[in-house]
């Protein structure tokens, strides 16, 4: 009983923190994209969490270097995620700049939410419940730059937009990640959360810019 009930908090609080970061993201968009749409790519963001987290330990089997584990884990995880997002671009419903914004963070928070979950289950919810706060924005905000390149691949197809979008979604996770490699101290706690407010204006301007672009309601 006390295994099912550590189950299903972990479960109810994972679900719960991930349905709030979607809401806070999509809230911005105003056309809303197809519930069926939005589902099936963040089911491919856990399928993708799922891919990465394969090849993550095979990674580990044959080097043992932290920072190159690190870069290639930042490319194996934003490559997935924006395979995930590009499932959408094909649907009619993909019809705006904004959608490439929003599919792109739906698809990551359903790669957040699988590794949360992995997480948890492995730690604990108390132990697990700031990894889940944090990272789960991080991973949102990780593929704002993919979305932001799809959505102007949209506007101008030009594909190297897409690659353009991904070296970002790539540094960032990177630069994250490195400054949780060592023993955290108040500099790096800083500089975290400096990284994170960048990366927030960043999505921020994001959507501005592509309010210009919307359909008109």
């Amino acid at each position: 009983m006390q295994l099912f009930s550590q189950l299903w908090s972990t479960f109810s609080l994972c679900s719960l923190l991930t349905a709030a970061w979607l809401w806070f993201f999509i809230r911005h968009d105003r056309h809303p994209e197809p519930l069926w749409l939005l589902a099936r790519t963040f089911g491919w963001g856990v399928f993708a969490w799922l891919v990465s987290a394969t090849f993550e330990a095979s990674f580990e089997q044959w080097w043992s270097w932290p920072l190159l584990l690190t870069l290639l884990a930042a490319i194996t995880e934003e490559g997935f995620k924006m395979l995930a997002t590009s499932t959408a671009l094909a649907e009619e419903a993909f019809d705006e700049p904004m959608d490439g914004l929003v599919y792109a963070v739906t698809a990551a928070l359903g790669f957040a939410y699988a590794e949360n979950l992995t997480y948890a289950l492995g730690f604990g919810t108390g132990v697990a419940a700031w990894h889940m706060l944090v990272t789960t924005l991080a991973h949102a905000l990780f593929s704002a730059p993919q979305g932001y390149a799809l959505g102007k691949h949209y506007l101008f197809r030009r594909s190297w937009w897409r690659s353009q979008g991904l070296l970002l979604s790539i540094f960032l996770h990177f630069a994250f990640n490195t400054l949780l490699l060592d023993e955290a101290g108040w500099m790096q706690v800083l500089f975290l959360l400096l990284l994170l407010a960048l990366m927030a204006v960043m999505a921020q301007r994001y959507y501005r810019r592509f309010r210009d672009y919307a359909r008109p309601i």
